[in-house]
């Protein structure tokens, strides 16, 4: 009996180091792969979070379901940025960070595509995606257009690209960032910077221009002001002339004569001599 008993003991331990018990974390799913016999292969419903036992003809592969982040750049080794040409053959490049998601939904298909985690498919798949897009979209344009003022709708182009790339293979692409500028020749940014001076200084000079302008129609403004003024004050006084002289009468003269008269009489009289000294 006792013998029976350890035999089914050292069974039980056998099949149980033949097994394992594997967690999928949350905001992960799980994908078995069968690697022996008929059922060898992925298996298509996907494992939410929880804990399951794994036999010794199965494997776990996790996959996140949430937002992942990929970044792109010349300053971290085995992850460099990206290098492409304008139209007429410049060479640029360019650091670029990315946002992607698999749904839940899509992990088998993705994991029975290409039998990699998603790291692996981030640096090989979506790094080809978003490279065909970097050089399909700077084919029609030039450098200057890329680091320019059309740099905008350039990334947005990248972007419908490899978007439409990543969606072929069943990858959600959120978004494509830049980290930094466009990276073009020296001789290419100092072009660039002169043509952004040179119009500078014609948008100065305008401002000068325009503003010369607004002077002198001031001035003139004034000068028309200040002739409109004092023609319109001759006027006046010519008009109050002419109604001063049509107004003296000989009585009238007589009559202030007399109102300045101070009484006393002239020292000299004579003929003609005036009664009144009007000084």
């Amino acid at each position: 009996m006792k013998t029976k008993l350890l035999s089914t003991s050292l069974l039980l331990l056998s099949l149980s180091c033949l097994t394992s018990c594997s967690k999928v974390p949350a905001g992960n799913v799980g994908i078995k792969f069968y690697l022996l016999g008929k059922d060898k292969g992925v298996d298509y419903e996907a494992l939410g979070p929880g804990r399951y036992w794994i036999g010794i003809n199965e494997e776990l592969f996790l996959f996140p379901t949430q937002r992942q982040n990929k970044v792109w750049s010349n300053d971290e080794e085995g992850n460099r940025g990206f290098e492409f040409q304008s139209k007429e053959g410049m060479k640029l490049s360019a650091n670029v960070g990315i946002e992607y998601q698999i749904e839940e939904v899509n992990v088998p298909r993705v994991f029975e595509m290409y039998k990699k985690g998603c790291e692996e498919i981030s640096n090989i798949v979506l790094r080809n995606s978003v490279r065909d897009a970097f050089n399909k979209a700077s084919s029609t344009r030039t450098a200057e257009q890329m680091y320019g003022e059309g740099k905008i709708s350039f990334i947005e182009e990248v972007k419908r690209i490899a978007t439409e790339k990543a969606a072929e293979k069943y990858i959600k692409l959120n978004d494509i960032y830049l980290l930094g500028n466009i990276g073009v020749p020296e001789s290419v940014t100092v072009a660039l910077n002169n043509k952004i001076k040179a119009m500078q200084e014609a948008e100065q000079r305008e401002n000068e221009i325009r503003g010369a302008e607004a002077q002198a129609k001031k001035d003139i403004a004034i000068a028309e002001g200040q002739a409109k003024s004092l023609l319109t004050k001759a006027k006046a006084e010519a008009e109050a002339n002419r109604i001063i002289a049509n107004s003296l009468t000989s009585t009238l003269v007589e009559y202030e004569k007399i109102k300045r008269w101070n009484g006393i009489m002239p020292q000299v009289v004579g003929q003609g001599a005036s009664i009144v000294n009007l000084k």
